[in-house]
């Protein structure tokens, strides 16, 4: 083995480096020092977030850097380099949320164990994003999950935290088993776990045995996008779960699972698409935006409310998806930027208000402009990006999601299209109902003025920038498209 590949998997290596400071700090640092550490973990994060930008402003070719890994195992391009540095954005807004949370009494015990988790949980992502053998994917899948559920626990003093942890490990349990139940049924039929090899082998085998493969595959990772019908864990995990779990699972977790989501049916299964996997992605996906809003309409506590707008908005996701083209898999990672930025600036809000005053239905924010400004004008941002109101980077994330699936030219896509179209509009009544509230309802029970932390401050002001300004920057897309184009070839199978 050449161990000098490792130095072409910069991200990977800055975020172990990361880790093992972080590690270092919580263990060797004396007792007056620990409250230091959320500061000491953000800026030592942001540092790496920064320089992984680097290459991608100092380097014209980086298309070109890395490339196939390991024999094959791992694959560093353009598209996955970008994929991580949106995921390293949304995590960097997320440890700027849990900063006074992790220093708050209860948790301030644990709160080196809660940085590391969330990290070691990143790695797990990369390396699904990068991995193209099965056995570094599954890794990578464990090394992500299992971390959640020791987060989703980590107020264990709590009913619904013990809760949420006990379901998530279930269901994750179940949907691991039937994934790895998929991955043995192809290697049954192609006798290798890499994803060009299984590629090769397939495309005139497609059998009965495949069929049932790569259903029990999509169900699998379906279970970390929370598409219909294995999404019945989300909205109680949500809902149990500390909010900075809650914030980091609703977006971070859900643009690893996208990427690798795509990667998997175009470049190993891209040959049977037309015959096999095209009609179970056309279900779901308009079974998932379906639900997802018509359950959402019922919520009245927040977290449970942003449980199933999420479900909703990874039917949206998959669109991408279902496009298989270069212009769909620029719109999904787009799209995943764009929903970082929404969905966090709400979960900013809802952290602020219930970390102090312990209030999360909607309800509790009746009249919340005029105590909150702030906070009323943030979330109104965050609930007009989701849904898709112009001119905020909701609405072209929607745009272009919904042309890359058009680009695909058949009748069905235009049905497909049409009813996410539908369900946008549907969508606008909930989110606006959070909206009115806010601004237009009155009750002497409304939240009273709370003072955020700084670093609560700073992440909805970066939100709130990000969802203003993402959508006018045309270069971040067109950067996107250009970086797609240069996978292109994957893309021929299909």
């Amino acid at each position: 083995m050449d161990y000098s590949q490792f130095i072409q998997m910069p991200q990977e290596l800055g975020l172990l480096v990361v880790f093992l400071l972080v590690f270092i700090y919580d263990v060797f640092m004396p007792q007056r020092s620990q409250r230091a550490l959320p500061v000491f973990t953000t800026v030592l994060f942001a540092i790496y977030t920064a320089l992984c930008f680097v290459p991608c402003c100092a380097c014209s070719c980086l298309t070109s850097c890395g490339g196939s890994l390991f024999g094959g195992m791992i694959e560093c391009n353009g598209t996955t380099w970008a994929m991580k540095n949106i995921l390293n954005v949304g995590m960097l807004l997320v440890l700027l949320q849990a900063g006074k949370w992790s220093n708050s009494e209860y948790v301030s015990v644990r709160r080196g164990e809660f940085y590391e988790l969330l990290l070691l949980t990143l790695f797990g992502m990369f390396l699904m994003i990068s991995g193209r053998h099965f056995l570094i994917f599954v890794i990578g899948l464990e090394t992500a999950s299992l971390p959640i559920a020791a987060l989703a626990a980590f107020e264990k003093n709590r009913y619904e935290s013990r809760e949420a942890a006990a379901k998530y490990v279930f269901t994750a349990i179940f949907s691991s088993a039937i994934f790895l139940l998929g991955i043995s049924f192809v290697y049954g039929i192609a006798g290798t776990l890499y994803f060009d090899g299984i590629a090769k082998e397939v495309i005139n085998n497609h059998s009965a045995l495949l069929i049932v493969a790569i259903a029990f595959v999509i169900s699998g990772v379906a279970f970390k996008l929370s598409l219909v019908p294995f999404h019945q864990w989300t909205a109680d995990v949500y809902q149990g779960a500390p909010t900075a779990v809650t914030s980091y699972l609703s977006v971070i977790s859900k643009g690893a699972a996208a990427y690798s989501f795509l990667i998997i049916l175009v470049q190993v299964f891209g040959s049977a698409y037309a015959e096999v996997w095209e009609w179970m992605l056309y279900a779901i996906i308009i079974l998932t935006i379906t639900i997802g809003n018509l359950f959402a309409m019922r919520q009245r506590n927040l977290k449970r409310f942003l449980a199933y707008s999420s479900i909703s908005q990874a039917g949206y996701i998959m669109l991408g998806v279902i496009a298989v083209n270069t212009l769909g898999m620029a719109s999904m990672m787009y799209y995943v930027l764009v929903y970082v930025f929404s969905n966090l600036a709400a979960f900013g809000v809802i952290a602020a208000i219930e970390r102090q005053t312990g209030k999360v239905t909607t309800d509790d924010y009746n009249g919340l402009f005029k105590t909150n400004p702030w906070l009323a004008f943030t979330m109104m941002l965050a609930m007009f990006s989701l849904g898709g109101i112009p001119p905020f980077a909701g609405f072209f994330s929607k745009f272009f999601i919904f042309v890359g699936a058009c680009k695909q030219g058949s009748v069905a896509i235009y049905v497909l299209v049409f009813i996410a179209l539908v369900n946008t509009i549907i969508s606008l009544y909930y989110y606006l109902l959070v909206v009115k509230a806010m601004f237009i309802r009155q009750d002497e029970c409304a939240v009273p003025a709370i003072k955020s932390s700084c670093g609560e401050r700073t992440s909805m002001i970066l939100c709130a920038l990000g969802i203003i300004l993402i959508g006018l920057a045309s270069c971040i897309y067109m950067g996107l498209e250009e970086l797609t184009s240069s996978v292109s070839v994957m893309f021929a199978l299909v």
